[in-house]
């Protein structure tokens, strides 16, 4: 081009512009600005709600008072928040979303003074007591909604089908707020050019609508916890802009694995907590772009097929917790890209496949709750990115992996209740960021090594072969809150001076090792946040005088040892106090009066039982029995706690009568007072005990008659009089049924005269026909309680620590009944 040409182009271009800069300065000075109308509907807007910041606090973006600047005078459209069009002025947008505004949304709100809005956010607020009310249906302008997060409630105005430009509507985490029956069908229907639909929380009760799978511009699709009921169309699905679809929280809704067509954009799918159920496909590696897979709590079955390994995208895999089987597909290998593969809950079997040397990704992997068998791959150690591992509830054996090396993030480790032998390896006591350690109920052996960083939580070695001392290196861990070594060969002496710096401990369980105690003279203000501590089946001896825990102490068990003294500390928060089998002496320590459990059975204690023992207002457990205590019963142990539920003073040397006063409305199951001095009658308030199972008053010196009341009891299974002196004939019960469910029924060795009972053996339904083979075989006992009783069998006394619940016996021995035996005793067919 020549020199001319060249310039002759130059100069156009530099008029051209000259007349579009005046065109656009022109149309700049003719523009209207926020009009004064809206400007005061916005300032209006704001005083209707007051600031709290905490009401934004879960927003994913940081939260501020967008309001605060909103100032009279000034060009609205500059506000934080507001959007004007350029031509018009008219507010178009609204982003509040974030900004701490609290308040309500009343149907004349001036929200809906914005006829030309087309965007309103306003997401992460709390307008509680608002509702999605009809006003939202008047912007048919709008194409994007956003009310999550922001306390809205009740019904959801069909009024917002209305907005058929909508593209987008999130209404997700308005936790009461719903659809009418029909609204959400005639939302689905109405709203034709939605490509986003986020609905999570809000109440549908509705069957998957169909339609939905039509619309070819949706873009995501979010349904999780939405009540949605019915069955997922069995179709393949041609929705190729879809990159997201979650169903999760409706457990209601069932179907097959969705079926998608190759063409997709597939990224997140989540399933989770539904009842979706089937083998998966061949076609789920039709999602190559998946990113995220969550099925975790269905009902799918079957093997992983080998496609899985084209989701070459795939970060995060969970499968957890449900019925999958068959071994790990070796093509897992291909998923280079993942971060979380999380598979425990199944019944996946066989050997874990060495795999990982690709997965360089990893940050999660989790195996655990299945049947994996053999040792842990080598290439485990190729994970050097890896923050949690677990492999625990398998059957894996052999030794842990010795050749580990650059695992600088790892924390948490949990390879418990498996087949694992050997030493621990020497790596694991060299993970910098290591929080949580768990090896327990293996087979471990050799010493405990010592630790070389600070960072360990949580310890848990229990239940292995481990001998040796403590080390020495436990006892810095200042952020450690839970050690757990029960159950080894461990030895050695410990001070209490040695907890010192452990002021985060609330765990401690060194039961069931040979480990002494010794109590340091400053040792009162140690271990400041302790709930539990476990030191029983060790070898303490001496006084135990460790005031710890003072505030926090939950349960304490000291029990199997060979304690001779115990000074009872001022423990508020003490629930559990187990101290029997020891050597304690002297008088019964009055316990706290927090406390719901108190054991000190199997020691030799003497004197009488203080009153002061009926403060214990919370008690639901007591248990004296095999000492040397003596003297009268106070009066109030029958009634000073409504939670009491066992009262076990066997084997000591009580005098006088039973308590005669028990509370309406009590909690007794078990009442033993066997192989005492005790008199008198017994006493008729037990027939208000209804929950009352055993009673034992054995080998005492009780002087009555049968108490045929007791047949009133409905859940009476245990009756032991033996070894007293009841007198006269058992005779008849006004009671119809009585005694349904006494199994075990002990009156040997008393004066009883006269018939056999006949009557009572024909009620004795609980010793008639029982099928063991289709019964649950149990023992009697709850979570902190085991009932035991003496039983002669063949003229042997036998002591059962455990009482089965299919056990049946009847002993009328050593009385002077007479008369012909009832046939009906044929009929006790499970004695």
């Amino acid at each position: 081009m020549s020199e001319h040409h060249l310039l002759l182009c130059f100069l156009f271009f530099l008029s051209f512009s000259q007349i579009l800069l005046s065109s656009c300065f022109s149309f700049s000075n003719s523009t209207k600005i926020c009009p004064h109308g809206q400007s005061l509907a916005l300032l209006h807007l704001k005083k209707s709600f007051s600031i709290k910041k905490s009401h934004s606090r879960y927003c994913r973006f940081p939260s501020y008072p967008k309001t605060e600047h909103w100032k009279e005078g000034s060009d609205c459209c500059s506000w934080d928040g507001v959007s004007c069009d350029l031509v018009t002025g008219h507010v178009i947008e609204l982003d509040l979303s974030c900004s701490c505004l609290s308040g309500t949304i009343h149907s004349n709100s001036t929200f809906f003074r914005f006829p030309h809005l087309q965007r309103l956010n306003l997401a992460f607020n709390h307008f509680y007591g608002s509702s999605v009310s009809a006003g939202f249906g008047r912007f048919s302008s709008l194409t994007y909604l956003n009310l999550s997060d922001s306390g809205f409630s009740g019904l959801i105005s069909p009024k917002i089908s209305h907005l058929s430009n909508l593209v987008s509507l999130d209404l997700s985490w308005n936790d009461e707020a719903e659809f009418s029956p029909l609204g959400f069908d005639s939302l689905v229907q109405n709203l034709t050019k939605l490509q986003k639909l986020r609905l999570r929380g809000i109440s549908i009760s509705s069957v998957f609508p169909n339609s939905l799978l039509n619309r070819s511009s949706l873009i995501s699709l979010d349904l999780t916890d939405c009540g949605v009921y019915g069955r997922f169309p069995d179709k393949e699905i041609h929705l190729p802009k879809l990159e997201l679809l979650s169903l999760r929280g409706n457990d209601e809704l069932s179907g097959n694995f969705p079926r998608f067509s190759e063409n997709n954009s597939l990224i997140d799918l989540r399933l989770s907590f539904t009842n979706f159920n089937g083998e998966l496909p061949a076609s789920i590696g039709n999602l190559k772009f998946l990113q995220i897979l969550d099925l975790f709590g269905c009902q799918f079955s079957g093997s992983i097929p080998s496609s899985i390994s084209n989701l070459k995208s795939l970060q995060i895999l969970f499968l957890f917790d449900c019925q999958f089987i068959g071994s790990i597909p070796a093509s897992l290998e291909n998923l280079s890209q993942i971060t979380s593969l999380i598979l425990f809950g199944n019944y996946f079997s066989g050997k874990i496949p060495n795999v990982f040397y690709n997965l360089r990704n990893l940050i999660s992997l989790d195996l655990s709750g299945n049947n994996f068998s053999g040792q842990i791959p080598p290439s485990i150690g190729n994970l050097t990115n890896l923050y949690e591992l677990d492999f625990s509830d398998n059957q894996l054996e052999g030794a842990i992996p010795s050749s580990v090396y650059g695992f600088s993030s790892l924390s948490y480790v949990r390879l418990q209740d498996n087949l694992f032998n050997g030493t621990i390896p020497s790596w694991l006591y060299t993970l910098p960021s290591l929080v949580e350690l768990d090896l327990s109920h293996n087979k471990f052996t050799g010493h405990i090594g010592e630790f070389q960083f600070d960072s360990l939580e949580k310890i848990d070695l229990s239940m292995n072969e481990l001998h040796g001392s403590i080390p020495t290196s436990i006892f810095e861990f200042v952020n450690l809150s839970s050690l757990y070594l029960s159950s080894n060969n461990l030895s050695g002496v410990l001070e209490t001076s040695k907890f010192e710096k452990l002021i985060n401990l609330t765990d401690l369980d060194l039961s069931n090792n040979m480990l002494s105690l010794t109590m340091s003279v400053h040792s009162n203000s140690m271990l400041p946040n302790i709930q539990t501590l476990d030191l029983s089946h060790n070898n303490i001896s001496g006084m135990f005088s460790w005031n710890v825990g003072k505030d926090t102490l939950g349960r304490l068990n000291l029990s199997y040892n060979s304690i001779s003294g115990f000074e009872m500390q001022p423990w508020k928060s003490m629930q559990i106090l187990d101290l029997h089998s020891n050597l304690l002496q002297g008088p019964l320590p009055t316990p706290p009066n927090s406390l719901f459990f108190f054991s000190i059975s199997h020691n030799k204690l003497s004197g009488e039982i203080s009153p002061l023992i009926c403060k214990a207002s919370s008690m639901g457990i007591l248990d004296l029995s095999h000492n040397n205590l003596g003297g009268m019963l106070p009066h109030c142990l029958g009634n000073f706690s409504n939670d009491l539920s066992v009262l076990n003073l066997r084997r000591n040397q009580f005098q006088g009568i039973i308590p005669q006063t028990f509370l309406k409305g009590n909690s007794f199951r078990t009442l033993d007072f066997n192989s005492n001095q005790l008199e008198g009658l017994v006493p008729q308030s037990l027939i208000i005990c209804k929950e009352l199972e055993v009673l034992n008053l054995g080998n005492n010196k009780i002087n009555d008659t049968f108490p045929h009341w007791l047949g009133a009891l409905p859940k009476l299974q245990v009756l032991v009089l033996r070894s007293n002196h009841f007198h006269g004939q058992i005779g008849f019960s006004k009671i119809k049924s009585p005694f349904m469910s006494l199994r075990i029924i002990d009156l040997a060795h008393n004066d009883f005269e006269g018939d056999l009972p006949e009557m009572y053996l024909r009620s004795l339904k609980a010793t008639m026909n029982i099928d063991e083979g289709n019964m649950t075989r149990k023992y009697m006992w709850d979570d902190n309680y085991q009932d035991s009783m003496m039983v002669t069998i063949k003229g042997s006394e036998i002591e059962f620590v455990k009482i089965l619940n299919t056990f049946t016996t009847i002993d009328f021995s050593s009385n002077k009944f007479q008369g012909v035996i009832p046939e009906c005793i044929g009929n006790l067919n499970s004695l």
